[in-house]
C-alpha cells in the first residue's frame, strides 16, 4: 500500500466542516451553492447556476481537442438531528450531513482549484465539466439536471462520481462492473373496505385483515416471481389503519419500497405487484388504489469505465487498494440517471477507520468519516480523468 496522498487536505477539511455545520436539504442548497459559485468564480470559471433550482456547472477546457468528462458531486443533507459532539457538528437542529455529501462537494471544489493550477498534470486534452448537483436524497436532482440539457449543451461523453463509504476501510476503493446500487421505487396501496363495529365483523370488509394478507403476499414477488440469484427487495415500511379499538375502519394504507438490480425485474415488478394486490383484495371483497413511483434507476457501471477507475486507484494507492467487498448495495443513487445517458462509473472511496471510532453507517445520527478520504478521493478522481482522456479518441 502506498502512502495516502495529502493534496489539498487542509483546504478540503475547511470546506467540508463549513458545509457540515450548515446543512441544507434537497432543493434548499442555496447557501452551499453560493459558496461553491463564489469559489469557482474566484478561480476564473464561468458558472452556469440555477440548474434544477440550486445546481450549477462550470466547464474547464484544456484548449486541446478531446472528449468531455463530467464529474458530479451532490450537495444536499438529510432531515436527521445530529448527535455527534465535535466542534463542527450541525448548527441546524433536525438537519445533518449524514451521508458524506459535504465531503463530495469539497473534493469537487478542490478539483476545480487543481484544474486552474495544475491541470497539465492530469488533463492532457479535452474538457472537464464540474457538476454540483442538488437533491440526491430522494429529490431526483440528477434527472432534473439532465432534463435541463447539460449533457447535450456541454457535449458530455462520459460521467464519473465518487462517494465516501463507511462500509469500506480507508485506503480502499470499491468498484464493480455492471449494477452497483439498486433502483429506488416507492409504492402506496390503499385498501378500501367497509367499516363497522368491531364486535360484528360479518357486516364489514376489514381492510386491516386484507392489508395484513398483502404484507405477506407481497413477499412472494421476491420468492416466487424473481430468480433466486437476482437481487430484489420488497419492504412495507408503514401500515396505517383505524383510530378506535372497537371500530373496523374504512381504509388501510400500506407504504413501502422496492429495490431491483436488473432491467427485466425493474420493468416486471410494478405490473405484477398491482395485479397481485388487486386479486388478493378482491378475494376479500375489498378494492385497491395503487400508486407506484419511480425515484432512482439501478446504478449500472460501464465495464470499460470501471476499468479506468481500477487503473486510477492502483496508480494512486497501490495494487491492493481495490475491493468489491461491501461495495454492491441495495441502496439507491440518482447518479444512475447520468449512467443511463452516458457511459461512466460510480465508485466508493473507503472512509471507515475503526481506530478513530469512525464506523457509524450512512444516515446515522452519529455518522462521520475519516477526512483522510478527501485527498484520496481527489487524487483518484484526478487520475480517473487523466486515464480516461489519455485513452479516449
Amino acid at each position: 500500500m502506498k502512502a495516502y496522498p495529502k493534496v489539498r487536505k487542509e483546504e478540503m477539511v475547511r470546506y467540508r466542516r463549513t458545509f457540515h455545520q450548515f446543512p441544507e436539504l434537497k432543493y434548499e442548497e442555496r447557501e452551499t451553492a453560493s459558496f461553491v459559485k463564489s469559489h469557482l468564480e474566484s478561480l476564473g470559471f464561468q458558472v452556469e447556476s440555477g440548474i434544477a433550482e440550486t445546481g450549477l456547472v462550470a466547464l474547464f477546457d484544456s484548449g486541446i481537442p478531446g472528449k468531455t468528462v463530467l464529474v458530479r458531486a451532490d450537495m444536499d443533507a438529510l432531515p436527521i438531528h445530529e448527535e455527534n459532539t465535535h466542534e463542527y457538528k450541525s448548527k441546524t437542529p433536525g438537519k445533518m450531513h449524514a451521508c458524506g455529501h459535504d465531503g463530495h462537494t469539497s473534493i469537487l471544489m478542490a478539483l476545480s482549484s487543481e484544474l486552474k493550477t495544475a491541470f497539465s498534470e492530469f488533463v492532457p486534452k479535452g474538457r472537464v465539466l464540474l457538476c454540483f448537483q442538488p437533491a440526491e436524497e430522494g429529490g431526483s436532482g440528477a434527472d432534473r439536471m439532465i432534463a435541463s440539457g447539460i449533457l447535450d449543451r456541454y457535449k458530455v461523453d462520459s460521467v464519473f462520481a465518487l462517494h465516501v463509504w463507511n462500509h469500506i476501510d480507508l485506503g480502499k476503493v470499491g468498484v464493480v462492473n455492471g449494477t452497483m446500487m439498486a433502483s429506488v421505487d416507492e409504492f402506496k396501496i390503499t385498501v378500501k373496505g367497509t367499516s363497522g363495529h368491531g364486535a360484528m365483523p360479518q357486516h364489514t370488509v376489514d381492510p386491516i385483515v386484507v392489508g395484513s394478507h398483502l404484507v405477506t403476499t407481497l413477499q412472494t414477488l421476491v420468492s416466487r416471481n424473481v430468480d433466486p440469484l437476482e437481487p430484489c427487495v420488497v419492504t412495507v415500511g408503514s401500515f396505517h389503519a383505524g383510530n378506535a379499538f372497537n371500530v373496523i375502519p374504512e381504509t388501510a394504507t400500506l407504504h413501502g419500497t422496492v429495490r431491483t438490480y436488473s432491467k427485466s425485474v425493474y420493468e416486471m415488478i410494478p405490473k405484477r405487484m398491482e395485479a397481485l394486490v388487486s386479486q388478493v383484495a378482491a378475494g376479500f371483497g375489498a378494492k385497491i388504489e395503487f400508486e407506484y413511483n419511480r425515484i432512482d434507476k439501478p446504478t449500472i457501471n460501464n465495464p470499460s469505465m470501471a476499468d479506468i477507475v481500477r487503473t486510477a486507484a492502483k496508480n494512486v494507492l497501490g495494487e491492493d487498494s481495490l475491493t468489491e467487498e461491501n461495495t454492491r448495495t441495495m441502496g439507491g443513487e440518482d447518479f444512475s440517471a447520468f449512467l443511463m445517458e452516458r457511459p461512466g462509473c460510480y465508485f466508493f472511496i473507503g472512509s471507515r477507520n475503526e481506530s478513530k471510532g469512525l464506523v457509524h453507517p450512512h444516515h446515522s445520527s452519529f455518522f462521520d468519516f475519516d477526512e483522510d478520504a478527501l485527498p484520496i478521493g481527489l487524487c483518484v478522481m484526478k487520475e480517473v480523468i487523466k486515464t480516461y482522456l489519455l485513452n479516449s479518441k
